[in-house]
């Protein structure tokens, strides 16, 4: 996956993922924003500090540094639209899930994404200029359909409103090598508190995303840069590089230098 973007990008779920499983079934975020369209299968996904199920004709939509996690089943079909951050679009500042059910109105949604996918494939003058248009047309779409009573947000319980802040509190400090406890005590709530009401939100306790979260950056450094893993552990707040490459071992099965093999 592109640790950043610059123009806009159409991707089916299979590119997103480039094969391998780990990219999106750990909890992470990624610097622009993600509008997925699921257009066959079902799963789950980890989104706003909840977890919910997901299917056909459903829509995500992700903001930069939102922290998520998609799993899917194998026969799933679906499309990503990739938008860079800091464009002058209005798109929505927190992550939706939106379930489509009139057949026009996702036929409306697969026209746009297709009409854009077509403008990103060719070579024509002014490709940026409309890929712009194609977007900001995606953008009136789902501000439509966010307007409708039906896709009123649910109301959170307290431990859905904890889990959020973990999870929003998580992507901003997931590399500062602070542990669940350090992550308690900013919330000002107890770790016992913190890991139930995660749990209950998510599925998952709040260790378990911290360490989903350090995992994923950890392979994605490897995998996608040239960083010797040293500092990758440095930037991910491990005491040692030996420390850094047990922890890999123990939540990968492979060391470091052989995720790095995977590469290219």
């Amino acid at each position: 996956m592109l640790s950043g973007v610059t123009d806009i990008h159409i991707r089916s779920l299979n590119q997103l993922a480039q094969g391998q499983d780990w990219r999106l079934l750990l909890a992470h975020d990624v610097p622009y924003h993600l509008l997925l369209w699921i257009t066959r299968g079902q799963g789950r996904v980890l989104l706003d500090g909840m977890r919910r199920g997901i299917g056909a004709h459903n829509v995500l939509f992700v903001p930069a540094g939102s922290l998520f996690a998609l799993d899917l089943g194998r026969q799933s079909i679906g499309q990503a639209v990739l938008i860079p951050a800091g464009t002058p679009l209005r798109l929505p500042e927190i992550p939706r899930h939106l379930r489509i059910r009139d057949v026009h109105v996702q036929s409306e949604l697969t026209g746009l994404i297709e009409a854009a996918m077509r403008e990103s494939q060719s070579t024509r003058a002014l490709r940026g200029d409309a890929l712009e248009a194609h977007a900001a047309l995606l953008s009136v779409w789902l501000r439509r359909q966010i307007m409708q009573d039906e896709h009123v947000p649910e109301r959170r319980n307290a431990a859905g409103r904890l889990s959020k802040r973990f999870c929003d509190l998580l992507s901003a400090r997931y590399g500062s090598g602070d542990v669940m406890a350090d992550y308690a005590a900013a919330l000002d709530v107890t770790p016992t508190h913190l890991t139930r009401a995660v749990k209950a939100a998510t599925g998952k306790t709040a260790s378990d995303l911290l360490t989903e979260r350090v995992v994923y950056e950890a392979r994605r450094l490897l995998e996608e840069t040239k960083e010797p893993a040293q500092n990758i552990a440095r930037f991910l707040g491990f005491g040692s590089a030996a420390y850094f490459t047990r922890f890999i071992q123990q939540h990968t099965g492979q060391t470091p230098s052989k995720l790095r093999g995977h590469a290219g």
